[in-house]
């Protein structure tokens, strides 16, 4: 598998629960299997308003005729399949780890930023998160279309994860805390 494999998926429930976002990964989940695919990580907002699902899709095209081929009940809005790329950890260690995250930061990255410089920017400023201790970087998604990326960290409340931002001079567009222990994946 290389790291081309791996995509995003973004849906908005119906009707906005802990519940709901559940069954939503459920579905997700089977039509990955379905496949050939591997759900990575899923993460849901505090609310259950979003849910942010990483697959694992040797054919890309394929799991998005599968996710796409059959409405999905319970969904008001289904964005992606978008192939991202993931900087910060190594897909083995979330896949052997599934570890969770506190907070998810979404950021709509500039037009014309491309992600070689996207990615040395990020190499250059991620040591800057020592300056705010009680904040742990976890990992990013980019979409290798370079529209957004999405940030996953753990601290102690919003406002540690805006420092740490700061800290690295990045901006954002939207945080969200996020619903422990979203999913259990095998």
């Amino acid at each position: 598998m290389s790291a081309a494999d791996l995509t995003l998926v973004e849906l908005v429930p119906a009707h906005p629960s802990r519940e709901a976002a559940l069954a939503l990964i459920e579905v997700v989940s089977t039509r990955a299997a379905a496949a050939g695919a591997e759900v990575i990580e899923s993460e849901v907002t505090g609310d259950g308003s979003r849910v942010f699902v990483v697959v694992e899709a040797p054919d890309g095209p394929g799991f998005a005729g599968t996710l796409r081929g059959t409405p999905i009940d319970g969904v008001t809005e289904i964005t992606g399949p978008f192939p991202v790329r993931l900087v910060g950890a190594e897909l083995e260690a979330i896949k052997a780890n599934r570890p969770q995250a506190g907070y998810l930061v979404e950021w709509d990255l500039p037009e014309g930023l491309d992600m070689d410089t996207y990615l040395a920017r990020k190499k250059e400023k991620s040591p800057r998160y020592a300056q705010v201790p009680e904040v742990a970087f976890l990992r990013t998604y980019v979409r290798e279309d370079m529209a957004k990326c999405l940030c996953l960290y753990n601290a102690p409340d919003e406002a540690a994860v805006k420092r740490a931002r700061g800290a690295v001079d990045t901006p954002f567009d939207r945080l969200f805390a996020l619903s422990p222990s979203a999913v259990t994946l095998p």
